[in-house]
């Protein structure tokens, strides 16, 4: 009797693939599971020849094999996992970059960079969430995180805490960003070309004020004990709060501005032009962080060049502190800035 195939019937599973191991890629190069092991996970400890290495490469790469991450950890007593968790504020393309020549510097050093997460108002909660992953070192940006939060993720294994932020933490290594001195260059540059009534762009938007605060707190830092005044200027990124600003310039009496950055500078700038605000003649503009797109305005942005530490700098501080974990922590002030005067003030 011929059966006639069922279009209902559910079809069969397709074979599964073996999941390829290290054994099958020494068999595959003619080598030790050892060997492998020491090639694919860049020992330098042991010397392998470099036509080994390359069988060892080119065997797992046909098979498609990768090291498995959670057994070499628990092979090596810890992880290579640097957690960073996103931070909770908008980030502009310095701090972007900054973050990129880090993660490019610790994969070098065959570390791998997480981000996760948020840093959110209770950070030492968070650091729970942090710590269920078993990172070997945490780097926090930011503050809010407390000598609890870095005490939870030490017991949970990470080697490293190192905070980014105004102030130190206890138990933790720190890289002090003090935004002060980036609004006491900008004010201090326009006390000296002869500006007294200068107003600090001050962004609506949640998060910065961890950055704001301290820049307008610069600038006035920068005056006090002179004849110049200080007028806060609170200011939302968007196109029709610059206007509504701009328009109501000429009112305030204010002949300078700090943007806060070189973006905020920007918005302003073409609402102050439309308004037909001459700049510099009647407002000089200083924005911050020395943005490529502030040379191509006109007239060019004048503003505070940011002096961060490079990726490599961080990266081997994280190393250190993950090979010698019961080392005191390390604070290093890292923020640096300076004017870079252009047409613009």
């Amino acid at each position: 009797m011929v059966q006639i195939p069922n279009p209902s019937a559910p079809a069969s599973p397709a074979p599964t693939r073996s999941v390829p191991t290290s054994a099958d890629v020494a068999r595959l190069a003619g080598v030790s599971r050892a060997t492998v092991s020491y090639v694919l996970n860049n020992a330098g400890a042991v010397r392998i020849s470099e036509p080994t290495r390359r069988r060892v490469h080119e065997a797992a790469r046909e098979l498609g094999y990768v090291p498995h991450a959670a057994a070499r950890s628990l092979r090596a007593g810890h992880s290579r996992m640097v957690l960073m968790p996103a931070p909770a504020f908008p980030v502009g393309p310095l701090y972007s970059q900054f973050i990129s020549d880090l993660q490019g510097a610790l994969g070098r050093l065959d570390y791998t960079v997480v981000q996760y997460g948020t840093v959110g108002l209770h950070d030492d909660e968070a650091a729970r969430t942090w710590a269920e992953l078993r990172p070997v070192a945490v780097l926090v940006p930011g503050s809010g995180l407390g000598p609890r939060g870095v005490e939870v993720l030490k017991r949970s294994g990470a080697r490293a805490v190192v905070t980014l932020g105004p102030e130190s933490v206890e138990g933790a290594h720190a890289l002090l960003m003090d935004h002060d001195v980036v609004g006491h260059s900008a004010g201090a540059h326009l006390f000296d070309r002869g500006r007294r009534r200068i107003g600090v762009v001050v962004p609506r938007e949640p998060g910065l004020e961890a950055f704001s605060a301290p820049r307008l707190a610069g600038v006035r830092a920068a005056l006090r004990g002179t004849d110049a005044t200080v007028t806060e200027l609170p200011l939302a990124h968007d196109e029709g709060a610059a206007a509504r600003l701009a328009a109501r310039w000429r009112g305030l009496g204010l002949d300078a501005v700090f943007t806060y950055n070189d973006e905020y500078a920007m918005l302003l700038m073409r609402a102050l032009k439309e308004e037909g605000v001459r700049i510099p003649e009647e407002v000089a503009v200083v924005g911050a962080d020395n943005l490529m797109l502030g040379r191509l305005l006109r007239p060019r942005l004048s503003t505070v060049h940011l002096e961060l530490p490079s990726g490599r700098e961080l990266a081997g501080l994280v190393d250190r502190a993950v090979r010698d974990p019961a080392a005191a922590p390390e604070a290093h002030k890292v923020l640096g800035a300076s004017v870079v005067r252009r047409e613009s003030s």
